[in-house]
């Protein structure tokens, strides 16, 4: 595969997670080993100075517990449903499906137009990894999903809901409930107080519109009010199930268990029916 110029009309919120896994995958394998990251991270021919400066290292581990639990969900659902079908909302340039896969099921990489023409020139479809090129607010991409009900699908979605409205998210959440019955779904949320150090900070680098929106404290308070179709099966702080590295930077150490006494960060694991 040869050098990929980065396009600068792609989020660089893409290029933050990929360059989180290769640069700690090498670093820290034990935590999360994502060799494909590793690999195509070669590929982009892009300064990565300000991805690093901005992420740091507590941010760039914070992405790698991210994908760490996202991985033990999806291995737990697929050995239980061997050819299940796994839709990756927001996608990106993720890489879960090559860590995950088990020969048998089917993936699906969910994304804007834009994302998934600079993510084919990175990774490349295949009979069971497919890519759909809308935006997840378009429920027509429902219609894409190929799925027999008994082998199960289950739903991922990193580093997406709170870049939305609660409105936006709600909408989304209860039509995938509908249309998916028995389903599960797992993402990442923020608090609202997390949110609002974002959005300052955001501020101060001269952005003009919020970059995050959607805010969540007691995911329990919230995802099954919305219909008595969804219910929270699991939910934790990022950070609950995944063990510190003492030999981490101390500043990395001290801000990962700030974010966890105020829960700054959570997985949430809901069960439609």
């Amino acid at each position: 595969m040869t050098d990929t110029i980065f396009d600068e009309k792609v989020e660089e919120t893409m290029l933050g997670p990929l360059w989180a896994r290769a640069k700690y995958s090498q670093l820290y394998p034990e935590l999360l080993n994502d060799l494909k990251a590793i690999d195509i991270i070669k590929n982009v021919d892009y300064d990565f100075s300000n991805i690093k400066n901005y992420l740091g290292e507590w941010r760039g581990l914070g992405l790698m517990a991210r994908a760490k639990n996202f991985d033990i969900a999806v291995k737990e659902f697929i050995e239980n449903y061997p050819s299940a079908i796994i839709v990756n909302i927001g996608a990106g340039l993720d890489t879960t499906f090559y860590r995950v896969d088990n020969g048998t099921i089917k993936w699906y990489d969910l994304d804007l137009p834009s994302a998934i023409s600079f993510r084919k020139t990175l990774l490349s479809e295949s009979e069971r990894n497919k890519f759909i090129s809308k935006s997840a607010l378009d429920y027509s991409w429902f219609d894409e999903i190929e799925y027999d009900l008994n082998n199960g699908i289950f739903f991922i979605a990193g580093g997406f809901v709170y870049y939305f409205k609660e409105d936006e998210i709600s909408s989304l959440i209860i039509e995938m409930a509908k249309r998916f019955p028995r389903a599960e779904m797992i993402f990442d949320t923020t608090s609202k107080l997390a949110n609002k150090v974002v959005n300052l900070r955001a501020k101060k680098a001269g952005e003009k519109e919020l970059r995050f929106h959607f805010g969540v404290g007691n995911p329990t308070k919230i995802f099954p009010k919305w219909s008595p179709k969804i219910q929270v099966y699991d939910w934790y702080t990022i950070w609950a199930r995944t063990k510190i590295n003492p030999n981490w930077d101390k500043k990395s150490i001290a801000m990962i268990k700030k974010s966890e006494r105020i829960k700054a960060s959570k997985i949430v694991h809901l069960k439609f029916f």
